[in-house]
């Protein structure tokens, strides 16, 4: 890995930092970087359910374990790792922390209780929160300012191509028994390695956390070789050599513009129903619908985290279309989107069919997720150079506390308790108390002659929580449009500095 020097910046706010070429490279880096981010942070939602069937957990421990300890501690984390970052090498900064979050998701598959698993996934927590403040920071130093906001977009296309990836990959392997695999690994050689391991008991989502996270320590040496740490502000205009901000003197600059609260509170209402939703995606399909693991990550995951993908770059590739027309178009195109999602998600959730139900829920993943680009987007240009990887890690502390903090326990909690209410309403409490989750599906007749009543309830409370999950939405609109007022007002120019 080499360092860049500034030995001229007059023009980079005209033709950028390094060639096209390379700078399209870099880009498609941090985007696999941030791919890998998601793979890792969501593949423990692709299998869910054998999951709460391994450890038997309520959906309110299910939204535990996915939500605020992996918040607390991204949030937590991600302040000192973006005041570094906006003072150290930011290359080597990602590079270390995807080297952690890939060991700790492997380390997952390794989880003997349902506190250990927990304590692997906040190790992830703390390596993610690594990776987009000092990516978002490197991104608007190799981009002019009429590149952001496509780049940014692309960048952000990582949460959902991880999305697609995570179901893909996790639905394949979740399938997998243990015997198989252990019989490939004997038949290329490798079986001396693990000579201990009895693979008849190993579950397949423990080989999903293992085969997904290994991966990434490689891409992260390839990373550190082959990228170059550009000046701080290179792309912005009449820019020099920029000093960096302490964390008081960013928060000083970003604190004062409303719009940096506005866009943080939309985006982290946004992100409240994203990862309450995601968290329970596959549960939801498996009990509602009756598909199986791989069936509801492959036939329906999949497709959904891909439409999501393309929603996200059709939010950037809009933005930079209309700006010239309507320039605070990335603070409120969201919140359109959003509002084109509310009524499709509660007709996605309420149907009785899965076809209909898919097909609203494609509609919906391509307007709700147009956001992701727009709160980068909005969140750099609002500050100097100097300080926006910790503006950005702010806003992340937010969208983390509110967003995957809240949000998955939320929807846990609100499942839980719609199915108490609905167990309560057909007096099965005492069938209730004994309630194995495991067994509904093919194991049914072992619950007894509540059992269908009980999954019954089951699915029925996940139903509803769903559906009460999504009207946050329209909390998150209204907080896109306030920022729009403010967007053009506060946005940062040398000329303001």
């Amino acid at each position: 890995m080499t360092t860049a020097t500034a030995a001229d910046t007059g023009n980079g706010h005209i033709t950028g930092f390094g060639t096209k070429g390379y700078r399209a490279y870099v880009l498609v880096a941090l985007t696999l970087i941030y791919t890998l981010n998601f793979i890792d942070r969501t593949i423990i939602t692709v299998v869910a359910q054998p999951i709460i069937n391994t450890f038997s957990l309520s959906d309110t421990q299910w939204g535990l374990l996915t939500g605020p300890p992996f918040a607390l501690f991204y949030a937590v984390m991600g302040i000192p790792i973006a005041m570094w970052a906006d003072r150290g090498n930011r290359v080597f900064i990602i590079t270390l922390c995807v080297i952690v979050w890939s060991l700790m998701t492997v380390f997952c598959g390794l989880a003997a209780s349902f506190i250990w698993l927990l304590l692997f996934r906040i190790g992830v927590a703390i390596g993610e929160a690594g990776c987009t403040p000092p990516a978002n920071s490197i991104i608007t130093d190799y981009f002019p300012p009429k590149s952001r906001a496509n780049a940014i977009g692309i960048y952000s296309m990582g949460v959902t191509i991880g999305g697609v990836l995570a179901q893909l990959f996790g639905g394949q392997l979740a399938s997998l028994q243990g015997e198989t695999f252990g019989g490939w690994i004997n038949a290329i050689g490798l079986g001396f390695l693990f000579s201990g391991i009895n693979w008849a008991e190993v579950e397949g989502w423990r080989l999903v956390f293992v085969i997904v996270g290994a991966p990434g320590i490689l891409v992260a040496l390839i990373l550190w070789l082959t990228t170059r740490e550009p000046p701080r502000g290179y792309s912005d205009p009449k820019s020099t050599v920029v000093e960096k901000a302490g964390f008081f003197e960013a928060f000083k600059e970003f604190g004062k513009k409303p719009t940096f609260w506005t866009i943080s509170l939309g985006a982290a209402f946004v992100a409240f129903v994203g990862y309450g939703l995601i968290s329970f995606q596959a549960p939801f399909l498996m009990r509602v619908h009756g598909v199986s693991v791989a069936e509801a990550a492959i036939n329906y995951g999949a497709p959904l985290a891909a439409v999501a993908a393309f929603g996200t770059f059709l939010g950037g590739f809009l933005s930079e279309k209309l700006a010239p027309r309507f320039p605070a178009v990335a603070a409120w195109l969201p919140g359109v989107g959003l509002l084109i999602a509310i009524p499709a998600y509660i007709l996605a959730f309420l149907s009785p069919t899965l076809t209909f139900a898919f097909w609203m829920w494609v509609i919906a993943a391509i307007a709700h997720y147009a956001y992701l680009g727009a709160q980068y987007t909005v969140s750099t240009s609002i500050v100097s150079p100097r300080s926006r990887a910790t503006t950005v890690s702010v806003m992340l502390l937010i969208i983390s506390l509110i967003g995957n903090g809240i949000g998955p326990l939320f929807t846990g909690m609100m499942s839980s308790a719609f199915m108490g209410g609905i167990v309560k309403k057909n007096g099965l409490e005492e069938a209730f108390a004994s309630f194995n989750p495991g067994l509904c599906g093919a194991r049914i007749a072992e619950l007894g002659e509540a059992g269908p009543a009980l999954c019954s309830a089951y699915s029925e409370g996940l139903r509803q929580s769903m559906v009460a999950t999504v009207i946050f939405l329209v909390v998150a609109a209204a907080f896109y449009f306030l920022a729009s007022r403010t967007y053009l007002k506060d946005r940062w120019s040398p000329a303001t500095a």
